[in-house]
């Protein structure tokens, strides 16, 4: 098997394994730590893989997101034994040791639109696999505010979703607590 053809498998291999999608920047890293191909290389792999229809891709805010679509599963499903078991092990060990750093960054979304009145409305969100734990649209007055505000969104984010949940959970003093009256 050429090494083109190896690659595309490890990619389809990487994104069947998560149940999130994966970013370009977090593919290619597990590949270049490792010296298995250059970055060109890498992707020509995965344009190739998207033009073929194994693999979709989203992208926001100059990343891109890529989802593994059922022709690619049924193809790492044909394929998989094709994929060395050392190989196998470096990406299962890759994912297992990074799996709460990649899943956060993916979860944590930031974009911005121009509305209709000519202001920017920054869409943030935080979801953890298809669940939205919040979602939150700020207005801002310019596009450099509101690239500034979906640059800090994924530093900030879980720091306002936790000050959002305990605000959102206290009672109000002197009022009392009507599940313990019933």
């Amino acid at each position: 098997m050429d090494s083109a053809t190896q690659y595309k498998l490890i990619i389809l291999y990487m994104l069947n394994k998560v149940d999130f999608p994966l970013t370009n920047e977090q593919i290619s890293n597990f590949f270049l730590e490792r010296n298995y191909t250059s970055y060109f290389s890498l992707q020509e792999s995965i344009n190739s893989l998207i033009d073929s229809g194994f693999v979709s891709m989203d992208t926001k805010r100059n990343t891109s997101y890529y989802h593994l679509t059922t022709e690619g599963e049924q193809t790492i499903g044909f394929f998989e034994n094709k994929i060395t078991n050392a190989i196998i092990d470096d990406v299962d060990m890759y994912l297992i040791k990074n799996k709460y750093q990649l899943r956060s960054e993916v979860g944590t979304i930031s974009d911005y639109y121009r509305s209709t009145n000519g202001e920017y409305i920054v869409h943030n969100q935080i979801k953890e696999g298809d669940t939205l734990l919040i979602e939150l649209n700020l207005s801002a007055p310019s596009k450099e505010i509101a690239s500034l505000m979906c640059s800090n969104w994924k530093e900030a984010s879980q720091k306002i979703y936790e000050t959002a949940f305990r605000e959102l959970m206290k009672k109000n003093e002197g009022q009392e607590d009507t599940e313990t009256k019933e």
